[in-house]
């Protein structure tokens, strides 16, 4: 078979090789890093639309979209803040906080109902994030769209119809009418539950099914409270690799 050349883009020098796709069938979206420190390039090639979104002042550290590819999540190298945008228009729509301290990001994960998002990194921590994005054409009892469902193709896509109008049961949400007022810091949102690993050995995290986490790289599959957060539960946990002291 001979192999053609479709499409090609031009980046910024990408050591971690930095890029993703939408998962699903009847949507063509891609992100990677833009020319510009920060900035993440997004491709809707069924559209013919192309947008650039300064995420970060520092180099892009993870990337990920979500299976329809209308919702970006983006950390940077210093791994304090990770950021969701609009891929549509490349508004911002949520901010949340992992610490305070530098660290290296390992992964970011979206659930499939994009309620929940996580991140694994250097610290030895799962953070469990509860999203306030909606998609178009949610109820407002925030029930999930059946299928795939683009946003408004012909103008952009206001915050307003996408942040769910409910307050969050995350805590930082109180101080939201405060935002304009307080740091970064305190308006940052923070994580709605937890579990806690070695530092010294690299994994990462994705959904399953029942409000469950997968970390792949230590301590399998666990679980979290949907209603009351705080520490998750180890549910089960599977050696997949042979070791010297265990052969099996």
């Amino acid at each position: 078979m001979d192999l053609k050349l479709l499409h090609q883009i031009e980046t910024l020098t990408n050591p971690r090789g930095l890029c993703c796709l939408s998962h699903q069938s009847n949507t063509c979206v891609l992100a990677c890093p833009g020319l510009r420190r920060g900035q993440v390039r997004i491709e809707h090639f069924g559209l013919n639309v192309m947008k650039l979104i300064n995420a970060h002042d520092s180099h892009l550290a993870c990337i990920t979209l979500t299976m329809d590819g209308l919702l970006l999540a983006t950390a940077s190298t210093r791994g304090t803040l990770i950021r969701i945008f609009n891929t549509m228009d490349g508004s911002g729509l949520q901010e949340v906080r992992r610490g305070v301290d530098r660290a290296e990001i390992y992964g970011i994960a979206l659930s499939q109902n994009v309620q929940w998002l996580a991140v694994s990194s250097d610290k030895g921590t799962v953070h469990i994030f509860s999203l306030r994005v909606r998609m178009a054409g949610e109820d407002s009892s925030s029930h999930p769209i059946q299928g795939p469902t683009l946003l408004n193709q012909n103008s952009s896509t206001s915050l307003d119809t996408l942040i769910s109008p409910s307050t969050s049961s995350n805590p930082g949400s109180s101080l939201s009418f405060m935002r304009e007022v307080l740091p970064k810091y305190f308006s940052s949102e923070r994580s709605f539950s937890q579990f806690h690993l070695p530092e010294d050995i690299q994994f990462i995290a994705a959904f399953g099914s029942q409000n469950t986490v997968i970390i792949v790289g230590m301590d399998g599959r666990c679980s979290f409270d949907p209603i009351h957060g705080g520490e998750m539960l180890q549910q089960e946990y599977v050696r997949f690799l042979k070791t010297a002291s265990r052969p099996g």
